[in-house]
């Protein structure tokens, strides 16, 4: 499809890409919304927990939302998307991923941002266990590369999944990386690279022969992490070749679904080639959106919502 014309333009303020993402990633908040937890078992013996909430009345539409790099179900940018879809009717299944709902998982491995089994074995469990119809993804992030790699792999995607939104994609890890890198980034990628430390140093206490005091020792930066742990966790080589994999910009030829890809141009994490314009010119399934403000995962709007958030709801609406 064409580029989507956008109309987003938020306070002045919140032009600073910058300003956008932190509001939104550490000062904005969103009233409790009652979720319900469930933990259910994946094949390889781990388990997910799946954070619950509901539309006010019995709907056979859901919602999965999958969250970014370190982040949780109880992430504002999730409980605002859970809040205004079930105010639509719609009900919300916010996953958590491994080692990300407060309780480290069982196995060596973690999540990683091409762990599309995951998303399977959680679709499959709603199509085995539930009553919906018709089901959405709206992913963030790491979360939005996983949402595009898993509906562009070429599996039979089951017929209810209607349509998809993709928030602030690193649609190529590497370039990705590149960005954050940069000295521009280097509180995010501090941040990022502590929580990750933490959890390996969780992992290094279960698993003390396969994770070295010298490992940790070792990760300096967002790339020795994959290398010292993503990779080896998850049978690739080394991090760039868990990029070259897990980068969803490859499966983009091959998305079925209508897709919503919504990048800023000022998101300060995403590299050239984040931005797929010409997969969406050409796949009459990707609908490709890219305002000039935003940040990453930011989107200020009024009322404390986001843009994305009111834009689903248009996607879905305009689509159906």
């Amino acid at each position: 499809m064409p580029l989507v014309t956008t109309n987003y333009n938020p306070p002045l303020v919140f032009k600073n890409g910058h300003i956008a993402t932190i509001y939104a990633g550490i000062f904005r908040t969103i009233s409790p919304i009652g979720q319900q937890r469930e933990r259910i078992d994946l094949p390889d013996g781990d388990f997910l927990d799946l954070d619950w909430s509901f539309a006010p009345r019995e709907t056979d539409r859901v919602v999965i939302l999958l969250h970014g790099l370190e982040g949780n179900a109880q992430r504002p940018y999730i409980t605002g998307s859970a809040k205004i879809f079930n105010a639509f009717g719609i009900d919300a299944c916010a996953v958590n991923h491994r080692s990300c709902s407060g309780e480290v998982n069982k196995l060596f491995r973690s999540y990683h941002s091409g762990a599309t089994e995951d998303l399977e074995a959680t679709i499959q469990y709603i199509l085995n266990t539930k009553k919906y119809s018709e089901i959405y993804i709206k992913g963030f992030s790491l979360g939005a590369n996983l949402t595009l790699k898993y509906l562009g792999e070429g599996r039979n995607v089951p017929k209810q999944i209607k349509a998809a939104i993709a928030v602030s994609v690193p649609c190529s890890l590497h370039s990705s990386l590149v960005e954050l890198l940069k000295p521009k980034n280097m509180a995010y990628a501090k941040r990022f690279k502590n929580h990750l430390l933490a959890k390996l140093r969780e992992k290094q206490r279960l698993f003390p022969n396969l994770i070295s005091d010298m490992d940790i020792k070792n990760v300096k930066t967002l790339k020795d992490f994959d290398d010292i742990y993503t990779s080896r966790a998850h049978g690739f080589k080394n991090a760039m070749d868990y990029y070259k994999k897990c980068s969803c910009l490859q499966f983009l030829p091959h998305v079925k679904v209508p897709s919503l890809i919504i990048n800023a141009q000022n998101d300060s994490f995403l590299g050239p080639a984040c931005y797929p314009w010409a997969y969406a010119e050409n796949n009459e399934y990707l609908y490709m959106e890219v305002p000039k403000y935003g940040g990453h995962v930011g989107f200020y709007d009024k009322h404390n919502t986001t843009y994305t958030e009111k834009r689903a709801l248009k996607f879905l609406e305009e689509l159906f």
